[in-house]
């Protein structure tokens, strides 16, 4: 028998050992679906304003969550605070922008959206020269560079959405119709940084995008939150920004173009970036408020290896309350996005404390609730990079981003492919419940590289995430996701909340009881990064 099977075949009995002392200690019977949904019911409530950083809904929050861990007993996770402080500036631009190109007009929110990570009041586009450069990326391991041959230096870049794997669906191109990070609007970003543009303007288009116009309108043309780095940020993209698909089908037409003929070019490895002979015109005027948001951090500390952290995290955030230009309040009260995975965190977070009282466990647990995941991660890269323990003594990172408030189903879904060893636990845990793994089902949406724990991932933790968004109801993501339609239902029968954290639990409770670390499989920046760690 090989080295690798018998060390896959231990660590698979070591799996199933701790399997089932999850099993025997009752997590899944433990859940308390009443307590459960009070903190769900109160965190989506339109009394928390819908959680917004700097809010006074985070007030709310941050006191709630607080509350409840001090109530379970729960040691403060950031020194002797619960609170982790993250520095904020909240830039709010200003409304009724418009952006002018040649004899055309676009209107901000409708037609385009504009922000900035910059601590700059005005930021303006002058004469600016507009550049198609294709999906933007620039990737040498498959030998794709959009940007080669073109000066894009000052000049604002047209970018299609996605990457070319999922445009061709051809497997063997970059990952086919799974998204790599190359077709995140994040990386399209950074690399403009890069490339030295002042601004980016991303084409839209729903199903390369995976939502609507209007997850883009409403995450984009209200309050945005960023750190801020000792220069204020000035090595980011000045303007970061999308336009609706028929904007730009105008603006290709207005450089004597067709948009689909050039769209289809930008697919093949042979692409040449050029220039639309059209000049941008667009001032954005700024509000900046700098401040400090929080984590929340509540610790278990463990018996043998106190040192060693296993993490558990939802993001209490969510996109807060607008004012529209008619004066009307609009209240996104999140409710699965994510006060689910908070309440579940809370009720995961008071079973284990129990557990502990008869047996400990060797590890430490960190149960966790970042702010502003909506925004950019950013609570979680504060956290990443400013951990309670090095980063090389954290085991492994969950992540809850969504939780099945429906009835239970016979599966749970995975997100990434041989990424890490963490997929074998989530295969073991499953099968203990009766219940298969199916692979993500929407892999084009990069759901990978959207949530908190690719933060996490970037400083070489390994991490699981567990979202049901739209999965159990196909309504969700088309007609409540990031709208004022995602609240509480007293109908919800929650069986899928149940059977989850049974599951989560039960890897939680193996990460925290063996010496296991898990492993990065996939060759990466994450993997590299964790190696340098020794681990």
């Amino acid at each position: 028998m090989g080295q690798k099977i018998v060390i896959n075949l231990i660590a698979s009995i070591i799996l199933l050992a701790n399997t089932a002392f999850a099993s025997e200690n009752g997590i899944e019977e433990q859940v308390d679906l009443t307590r459960y949904k009070q903190d769900l019911s109160q965190l989506a409530s339109d009394r928390f304003g819908g959680r917004g950083p700097l809010s006074a809904g985070e007030k709310l929050t941050l006191s709630y969550l607080v509350k409840r861990f001090k109530e379970m007993g729960l040691e403060p996770g950031f020194a002797d605070s619960y609170l982790q402080p993250v520095p904020l500036a909240k830039i709010t631009p200003e409304k009724g922008m418009l952006l002018k190109v040649g004899g055309s007009v676009f209107k901000n929110g409708r037609d385009f959206t504009v922000r900035t990570e910059r601590m700059d009041k005005q930021i303006k586009l002058e004469q600016s020269e507009l550049v198609f450069v294709g999906y933007g990326i620039n990737a040498p391991e498959y030998d794709w560079n959009d940007y080669e041959g073109i000066d894009v230096k000052g000049k604002t870049v047209i970018i299609l959405v996605n990457d070319p794997g999922f445009a061709t669906q051809n497997p063997r191109l970059f990952k086919g119709k799974a998204m790599t990070y190359y077709g995140r609007w994040t990386y399209k970003y950074e690399e403009a940084a890069r490339q030295g543009a002042k601004a980016a303007f991303i084409v839209h288009e729903t199903e390369p995008a995976a939502y609507a116009w209007s997850v883009v309108e409403n995450s984009n043309t209200g309050s945005k939150f960023t750190l801020v780095d000792d220069d204020d940020n000035q090595d980011k993209l000045a303007l970061m920004g999308w336009v609706q698909k028929n904007v730009a089908m105008q603006l290709f037409t207005q450089a004597g173009l067709d948009y689909h003929k050039e769209k289809r070019k930008a697919k093949k490895r042979d692409f040449k970036a050029r220039s639309l002979a059209l000049k941008a015109n667009l001032t954005l005027n700024n509000q900046i408020e700098r401040d400090e948001s929080y984590n929340v951090l509540a610790l278990l500390p463990g018996r043998q290896r106190a040192e060693e952290m296993a993490v558990l995290q939802a993001h209490w955030d969510h996109l807060g309350t607008v004012i529209d230009a008619d004066g009307n309040q609009h209240i996104y009260n999140g409710a699965v996005d994510n006060a689910s995975g908070v309440a579940g965190v809370l009720e995961l977070a008071g079973i284990f404390k129990r557990m502990s009282l008869n047996e400990s466990f060797e590890r430490s647990i960190l149960f966790a609730s970042f702010t502003a995941e909506e925004t950019g991660l950013i609570g979680a890269q504060h956290f990443a990079l400013n951990p309670p323990v090095p980063s090389k003594n954290v085991v492994a990172f969950l992540n809850i981003d969504g939780m099945n408030v429906n009835d239970e189903v016979g599966y749970i879904l995975r997100y990434g492919d041989g990424v890490s060893t963490l997929e074998q636990d989530l295969a073991i845990a499953a099968k203990a419940q009766g219940r298969i793994v199916k692979g993500d089902p929407r892999p084009e949406n990069g759901l990978l590289f959207r949530s908190d724990h690719f933060a996490l991932a970037q400083q070489g933790i390994p991490g699981l995430l567990f979202m049901s968004l739209g999965d159990t109801d196909p309504d969700y993501i088309a007609h409540k996701y990031h709208t004022e339609k995602d609240d509480f239902s007293s109908n919800w029968s929650l069986g899928g909340v149940k059977q989850d954290l049974g599951l989560i639990g039960s890897i939680l409770a193996k990460l925290a009881n063996n010496n296991d670390w898990p492993k990065w499989i996939e060759a990466s920046d994450f993997k590299k990064r964790r190696a340098e760690e020794g681990r």
